[in-house]
């Protein structure tokens, strides 16, 4: 279980925690959540799906994808 907790420690803190160019108290989480509800169309189920693989990638993993996808 404290793997778990681990894992996804970075999905959890402030957008502003973790990216200098965010002024954002969102988790990082949730700003994943946003932008996958946008791009599909506010389906949930395939939200839910596309927030699945971030749940076992690597901090650097989400930090690119972050950054390439929702830096403004």
């Amino acid at each position: 279980m404290a793997d778990e907790i681990i894992k996804t420690a970075l999905l959890d803190r402030h957008m502003k925690e973790v990216f200098d160019w965010s002024d954002s108290d969102m988790p990082v989480r949730d700003a994943l959540w946003d932008y996958f509800m946008e791009k599909n169309g506010r389906d949930t189920m395939k939200t839910e799906e596309d927030m699945l693989p971030f749940l076992k990638d690597s901090d650097k993993k989400i930090e690119a994808f972050v950054n390439e996808n929702l830096k403004k």
